[in-house]
């Protein structure tokens, strides 16, 4: 699996837990941390736990483990380290404070994901 198709099917797994406001963003030419961040809002606590169990379960199912996993304590916040790609998980609050798209977004670098697609054409 590449590093885009990786992100591709973490945005993916987290469309289909209902995660919401999702973008995932090539930064690989903005910082040698990673190549890709992946960035989604959970609207409780609860959700963000969820969520950041799917994308771990669904993943070591294909033998994808995370380098490291941060922000379980409270579940404002969680990050996931797969090395070429990064996840952010959010409650509401802490996205729109800490707005990470506007720190890394360059204006071309934001990856197209299947879903928005299909969304786009339901609402036609």
């Amino acid at each position: 699996m590449t590093e885009q198709e990786l992100a591709l099917h973490i945005a993916k797994v987290l469309y289909d837990k209902k995660a919401s406001d999702i973008v995932a963003l090539q930064v690989g030419h903005l910082t040698v941390l990673t190549d890709y961040l992946v960035i989604a809002t959970g609207r409780s606590a609860l959700q963000v736990k969820a969520l950041a169990d799917h994308v771990e379960s669904s993943l070591a199912e294909k033998g994808i483990e995370p380098r490291r996993v941060e922000g379980r304590g409270d579940m404002r916040w969680v990050v996931m380290d797969y090395a070429h790609v990064i996840v952010h998980i959010f409650r509401p609050d802490d996205r729109e404070y800490y707005h990470l798209e506007r720190l890394w977004a360059d204006g071309q670098n934001r990856v197209t994901l299947p879903f928005e697609r299909e969304e786009d054409t339901l609402s036609v």
